[in-house]
């Protein structure tokens, strides 16, 4: 099998786990000589992001054009060497991962095996699902009483909730009302599941602010505390990490396994978010969480954007030791419920390894069609 072309589509669709704001997504699909197509995707969020990840992806064809995708290893160093020039991250990165998520599904569809075969099976039986939601409605009590159903409804875990997000709830702001909000989530969720609390990229919180709001935070009882400080500030999470008992995540921003190294080696982080749709792919993610394990750290694969990255993630999940829980999406949406007619979901709260050849899902094109931009 060798490839024999490639698209780049660009995608805008409405999330309701957003508000209903316009998102962007990337997609990449090759196909080979016999027809057979594998398919990847860059988290590109904005418009102009898609726009320049796409025109990279037409300039880096070439590289992938009339390989083996089994080379895959060997192609994404050929991709990294060529865009050394433009940049070490960033669009670089996103056009990169969408290429060699999309081999990665070639090379598993010309095998006859799994994604998860090919990265040398599972290591967990079952992940447990966790909810994964954004902070969106002004009365604080409703909004704690929907959160605790989609959890209940499916059975997981926990929750993580994202501060600073689109709509009228107005977290990461107020010191009492981030509190007020924790605490009535966790009545209504009663002792068990846990609780995660993401600060977006609109909120900035000091050191102080962060000691003094974690610390309410744990008189409730929550698991981890998500970009508090934002991506890189090596010193202030020092003196977070000394302050508080709840565990710190961050590692989303890093767009390669040497950003995640990076943060990985300053001690003071416990949780890394990685994204295969922004950190290389599937290759890159796999180096990150080497680093992880090695240094007894945890990763979380994030899968907040469409059923390609989700079924990425969700091998790599499965095939890494550090992995504790998949994230999950409440509300239906487009990208994982119409996108393929097999949404990926959880059973009784948990999800089992997946199977079937490549990323083991198929992709419904008229829907891509649909929501093209």
């Amino acid at each position: 099998m060798r490839a024999a072309s490639i698209e780049a589509i660009p995608v805008a669709y409405p999330e309701p786990n957003d508000s209903d704001g316009v998102r962007h997504l990337l997609f990449v699909r090759i196909t080979a000589d016999d027809g057979t197509v594998g398919w990847g995707e860059a988290v590109t969020m904005w418009p102009e992001a898609t726009t320049a990840c796409a025109a990279l992806v037409e300039g880096l064809a070439p590289l992938v054009v009339g390989r083996d995708p089994m080379e895959h290893a060997a192609i994404h160093t050929a991709l990294k060497d060529h865009t050394w020039w433009y940049g070490n991250g960033g669009i670089a990165s996103f056009a990169i991962s969408a290429l060699d998520i999309a081999l990665w599904d070639l090379a598993g569809k010309a095998a006859g095996l799994s994604l998860l075969d090919l990265l040398g099976g599972p290591v967990h039986q079952a992940l447990p699902a966790l909810v994964s939601c954004h902070a969106t409605v002004e009365d604080l009590d409703a909004m704690a009483a929907t959160m605790a159903g989609w959890v209940r409804e499916h059975r997981a875990t926990g929750i993580k909730v994202g501060f600073g997000k689109r709509g009228t709830a107005r977290l990461g702001v107020d010191h009492d009302r981030d509190v007020a909000f924790v605490a009535a989530l966790r009545r209504e969720l009663g002792p068990e599941p846990s609780i995660m609390i993401d600060l977006g990229a609109s909120v900035r919180w000091d050191v102080r602010t962060a000691i003094r709001r974690t610390r309410a935070f744990e008189e409730h009882g929550i698991d981890w505390i998500e970009e508090p400080l934002g991506a890189d500030d090596p010193e202030g999470y020092a003196e977070l990490r000394a302050a508080v008992t709840t565990k710190i995540a961050y590692g989303e921003r890093e767009w390669t396994p040497r950003g995640v190294q990076r943060i990985v080696a300053t001690g003071t982080v416990d949780v890394v978010g990685v994204d295969p749709g922004r950190c290389e792919g599937i290759t890159g993610w796999r180096a990150a969480a080497a680093h992880t394990h090695a240094a007894g750290r945890e990763i979380n694969a994030h899968a907040w954007s469409s059923a390609v990255v989700t079924a990425a993630s969700l091998a790599l999940s499965f095939a890494a030791p550090g992995c504790r829980q998949v994230e999950i999406k409440p509300l239906v949406n487009p990208m994982q419920h119409e996108l393929t007619p097999r949404p990926l979901l959880p059973r009784d709260g948990h999800f089992t390894a997946p199977r079937g050849p490549g990323l083991g899902v198929e992709i419904r094109e008229d829907v891509l069609d649909r929501y093209r931009r």
